[in-house]
């Protein structure tokens, strides 16, 4: 079976236009030559876009590196993103007069562009992220060794500092620890991630059934009861009000109001000890 023999044509817009992702993946170095050099002369962004799809997968694979280090969080997509950018700032400062190849000089500036963004998206700065490193490195050092974790004096003289900087280290190794709330918390029968944030409790949400059981309890106790002596019950009980409080919302003695909650304390117990048998037989039901 005869080989498909690629024909470079002079011009690299015609090359770039005409030839499929398999013809590309088999051009040889001096075809490659071929077009740095047509784009030296005359750069456009037909070429550009041909030798961006050309070393796209050394983004990739740098990417991939770096991405397998730092947090789930931290998408690769984006790392990716910014890795283009550092191709197509090789791509245009490229010289084939250096005689180098641009695998080689290209995977430096694919690494800068991502390096870069990530530091100018760290919201720690960079001395509170060396700090933090020095200590968590020291702490798995020590438990990797001894098979348990480090005191803080082990932890001062294996990092040979002293107090006040084992301070600062120790508290700088906190910071780290920050989770992003859009994190994956666990993946359900679905395959769709639940994130942290999807099971976070909000401590100012209400319980719906709370609520429900707190306004039955409420009818329950004040059944019977007077004016008065319901206000006496919801104010002390449910709106958390003092004696003293009760007393100058309604005109009453501190004293009087004290005395006639105990009474409604003794009527309550006695009602409910009559209906002891009723709740018993509700349970069992």
């Amino acid at each position: 079976m005869a080989v498909k023999k690629i024909v470079v044509p002079r011009s690299a817009e015609v090359l770039a236009d005409k030839l499929t992702d398999a013809d590309r993946k088999r051009l040889s170095e001096t075809e490659i030559n071929k077009v740095w050099e047509s784009f030296s002369k005359k750069p456009n962004d037909l070429t550009r876009n041909f030798l961006i799809e050309k070393y796209l997968h050394l983004v990739k694979y740098n990417a991939e590196r770096i991405h397998v280090k730092l947090p789930s969080e931290v998408p690769l997509d984006d790392l990716m993103s910014e890795g283009v950018f550092g191709l197509m700032n090789a791509i245009d400062s490229f010289d084939l007069k250096w005689k180098v190849k641009f695998e080689t000089y290209c995977a430096p500036r694919i690494r800068g562009s991502i390096l870069d963004w990530l530091r100018a998206t760290d919201w720690i700065p960079r001395l509170t992220r060396s700090r933090g490193h020095k200590y968590n490195s020291a702490v798995q050092s020590f438990e990797m060794t001894n098979g348990r974790p480090p005191s803080d004096e082990e932890l001062v003289g294996l990092l040979g500092v002293n107090d006040e900087e084992f301070g600062k280290m120790k508290r700088d190794s906190s910071a780290m620890n920050m989770t992003s709330l859009d994190g994956k918390c666990y993946e359900t029968d679905s395959n769709r991630d639940v994130a942290r944030i999807d099971v976070l409790a909000d401590p100012d949400g209400t319980n719906p059934l709370r609520d429900i059981q707190r306004k039955n309890l409420r009818e329950l106790v004040t059944r019977g009861l007077t004016r008065a002596e319901r206000l006496i019950v919801i104010l002390y009980y449910f709106e958390e009000m003092t004696m003293k409080e009760i007393g100058l919302t309604l005109d009453l003695s501190e004293s009087r109001v004290s005395q006639m909650h105990t009474s409604i304390l003794k009527r309550l117990q006695d009602s409910l000890s009559d209906r002891s048998s009723e709740f018993e037989r509700a349970e069992a039901g």
